[in-house]
């Protein structure tokens, strides 16, 4: 089911093209917006699927109000009613510039509306747009190996997917996530977030270092104070930008959060909660579970991962299984001497290598993205070029 919005100056006609999309039957809400720059919709708040544009003799408005869903939501789905069944070139060119995607003639036809909703609702199953693309790794505390976890599951996605895998270092005060990978970044979540009104897929990608794995990644905070100007609502336009960029988003969450991250940590396909085998974390455990479930985080997505796990963990965590009622969803073991090499050589963990830390790494990417465990590595048929004129 779809939701959608009506975007029109004329209460009449708003009423006639809400009242055609829940006809469609496949539609659960509608909601009526007015063009009205003053009245655009906020940075960080929701945008449906499907908005129509109840276009007028002057299209601008309605264009100007297309261009500014995209940014907030650049997989939404734009289309313009029209009394003109046969509208000139020219308008047809600036709507496709503004991310308009149909036009249909007004009176809307139950036939041409339905067949646009399912031909949109076929082709977001078919890239995967419908199932949530976003991963995010969260510690129980500082230190247990957060970021450790995030930047080699993203390289585990990149090279076992052979797909397009993107790495957010949401990471406060300082994010490590670049270092740890040795690479020289540019640009980081600073200049993502100062240019969030002109954030696109493309822009995005001018900001990402990639390493040579194949993950691209977008560095983490120099200096504590940055945060000091990074809103919630604009990490929730960050990680949609990302989602519509990227096959599958990690973002190294870092262990601070708060009551407004749900509006991040809701878009997650999975929340791994990383800790460690001690009293200090597994107490810590069990406060962010109660706390995530009372943001209305699903209990399903919320996932344990024990970090630097030894053989002799298995009796404490067997009781930890049973007061949460949860099972432990991976186990990272101790491989104290190749993290330290790769930490401080800079860089990941040697994928070539069949140890137990690297099989559970894999094992992990493979849950995490929905990879059966036999599955053969699949090569990328896209390029970057389809990739960026994928409209």
């Amino acid at each position: 089911m779809l939701t959608a919005a009506v975007v029109s100056r004329d209460p009449k006609s708003s009423a006639s093209l809400q009242a055609s999309l829940q006809q469609t039957g496949l539609v659960v809400s509608v909601t009526h917006w007015d063009p009205d720059p003053n009245r655009y919709p906020a940075t960080g708040e929701p945008v449906p699927d499907v908005v129509l544009l109840d276009l007028t003799e002057d299209p601008e408005p309605f264009f100007d109000f297309a261009a500014h869903v995209r940014r907030q939501r650049p997989t939404v789905h734009v289309v313009a009613c029209s009394m003109e069944r046969h509208p000139e070139v020219g308008l047809l060119l600036q709507a496709m510039r503004t991310g308009i995607q149909d036009f249909l003639a007004k009176p809307l036809g139950s036939d041409a509306l339905n067949a646009t909703l399912a031909r949109f609702l076929e082709e977001r199953g078919t890239a995967s747009e419908g199932r949530e693309k976003l991963i995010v790794v969260l510690g129980a505390k500082g230190g247990v190996g957060t970021t450790t976890v995030a930047v080699n599951l993203g390289v585990q996605l990149a090279q076992l997917t052979q797909k397009r895998i993107g790495l957010l270092d949401f990471g406060s005060p300082l994010g490590h996530a670049a270092l740890l990978l040795d690479l020289q970044a540019s640009f980081s979540i600073r200049d993502a977030i100062e240019n969030i009104d002109r954030l696109d897929a493309h822009f995005l990608g001018g900001l990402l270092t990639q390493h040579k794995s194949g993950l691209e990644v977008l560095a983490g905070t120099a200096y504590p104070d940055e945060w000091l100007r990074i809103t919630v609502p604009a990490l929730v336009r960050l990680v949609h930008v990302a989602q519509a960029a990227f096959d599958f988003v990690v973002v190294d969450y870092g262990s601070v959060y708060s009551s407004e991250s749900k509006s991040v940590l809701g878009l997650a396909r999975a929340i791994l909660l990383i800790t460690q085998a001690d009293v200090p974390s597994l107490w810590t455990l069990k406060q962010h579970i109660s706390a995530l479930s009372d943001l209305g985080i699903d209990s399903e997505r919320i996932q344990i991962v024990v970090n630097r796990w030894h053989k002799r963990d298995d009796e404490a965590l067997a009781s930890v299984e049973k007061n949460l009622g949860r099972s432990i969803t991976a186990r990272l073991p101790n491989d104290f001497k190749q993290v330290s090499a790769a930490t401080n050589l800079g860089g990941a963990l040697d994928s070539h290598h069949s140890d137990p830390l690297m099989t559970g790494l894999r094992r992990l990417a493979r849950k995490v993205a929905g990879i059966p465990s036999d599955a053969p590595k699949r090569a990328s048929t896209t390029t970057g070029i389809t990739r960026l004129f994928s409209f």
